[in-house]
């Protein structure tokens, strides 16, 4: 994990959330979520509070709004089955509109709506102000296990690299003239697959086999020990014990 990887959701800046440690910010955003599943769906004023932290965060890390609502395009497969969901759902209906809707199904809709939208949105603002591999090393320091950070941190990389030989692949398709046109193509299609997997398993081999030889025993060595202040940990605690100061009121109220 010596070298930089930049990622696509990534803005580069210098706010304060910015200079935040990683693990700091991994185990801030996992609290959040943690604390807004758990308000109970009825306390619709939490929900609202709870945005309202979100943008004050996106604020300070001067993440435009722009920015932050592309980026929640991600869970539109989950918006359209929110939105089934009063239609599907059994039990006590109710007329909205001139359709039959069931209670419990606008219930469960509002909920998964709510809760996912925030917490994708925690997790775009936690990707927009965290390089990848600081990612990893804020993994790294919660002593997530070492072997599955290393599987993240291969996957990320060698992904770009599988990425770019398929575009060479395909530049050397077009360069003959080929081009899909239909099923008859599918053929060959198949074979550029077979082909970029038997690339990518032998390159797998290479690059494992020169670790070996550099004295690569199972584990990465930790190149940048990033370490967090109370200070540190005090700022980024201040997002999940706000909102469950919200929850707990959520629950009392």
């Amino acid at each position: 994990m010596g070298a930089g990887h930049a990622h696509k959701l990534y803005r580069e800046g210098h706010s304060p959330v910015h200079a935040l440690p990683p693990h700091c910010k991994l185990a801030a955003t996992l609290a959040f979520v943690v604390v807004v599943v758990s308000t109970p769906r009825e306390a619709v004023w939490a929900f609202g509070l709870y945005a309202v932290l979100i943008a004050a965060v996106a604020a300070v890390a001067r993440i435009p709004a722009g920015f932050l609502l592309r980026r929640l395009l991600i869970e539109v497969p989950f918006v359209a089955f929110a939105v089934l969901m009063p239609f599907v759902a059994e039990g006590e209906r109710v007329e909205v509109l001139g359709m039959s809707l069931s209670v419990s199904g606008l219930s469960g809709a509002w909920n998964v709506l709510a809760k996912g939208t925030l917490g994708v949105a925690a997790s775009v603002l936690l990707a927009s102000t965290t390089e990848l591999r600081a990612l990893l090393l804020g993994l790294q320091r919660l002593k997530l296990p070492p072997l599955l950070v290393q599987i993240a941190s291969f996957m990320i990389r060698y992904g770009d690299v599988i990425s770019d030989e398929l575009r060479r692949m395909s530049i050397a398709r077009r360069s003959r003239g080929f081009e899909a046109r239909g099923i008859r193509h599918w053929g060959v299609l198949a074979k550029t697959a077979g082909a970029l997997f038997i690339r990518s398993y032998e390159r797998g081999e290479r690059v494992y086999l020169a670790m070996v030889s550099r004295g690569y025993t199972g584990s990465m060595p930790v190149i940048d020990e990033v370490a967090a202040t109370r200070a540190q940990w005090a700022y980024a605690s201040t997002l999940p014990v706000t909102a469950l100061a919200v929850c707990l009121m959520g629950w009392t109220l």
